[in-house]
């Protein structure tokens, strides 16, 4: 906190609300850079959660990835539906409950995920390289505090 930020700013939610203003305008920014020229259909949002699960977590059921995601399993069997007619999610049978399905990722999914990382590295990256020497170094040296705040509210 600088001297000129008190513990009051931040509760009282001006510094609060100035990030959350600015992320936004990162995150809005980057998804607008990474579908120009973007060969793939756009993903929605709780599509790109979903297979980020995926990813971290092979051959999850479906009512484990609602509750992962915070999503009723209705809401997550159309997501998986739409995937896989998109060819990006695998439906398996479990092994143990003929009934239900683990949720695997395509080699299709796989590389969409690395391509839009790579894209998404590649549009900070070149933004950040017209930034001064400075501005670099607070971004790199504020990275650990936001990953905390990250954690306590709750996105890890």
């Amino acid at each position: 906190m600088t001297p000129a930020t008190s513990v009051r700013d931040v509760t009282s939610g001006q510094v609060a609300g100035e990030l959350i203003e600015v992320v936004g305008r990162l995150r809005r920014g980057v998804r607008r850079r990474v579908r120009r020229d973007w060969p793939y259909r756009p993903l929605t949002e709780s599509e790109v959660e979903l297979l980020r699960l995926l990813s971290e977590r092979p051959g999850v059921r479906v009512g484990e990835a609602a509750e992962a995601l915070g999503l009723v399993p209705n809401t997550v069997s159309t997501l998986v539906r739409r995937l896989a007619d998109a060819g990006l999610i695998l439906r398996r049978l479990d092994p143990v409950d003929a009934r239900a399905a683990r949720l695997e990722l395509t080699a299709a999914a796989r590389r969409r995920i690395a391509d839009r990382r790579d894209r998404r590295r590649q549009v900070v990256g070149s933004a950040m390289v017209r930034l001064t020497g400075d501005d670099r170094r607070a971004i790199e040296a504020a990275l650990p505090a936001l990953k905390r705040l990250s954690d306590l509210v709750g996105d890890a």
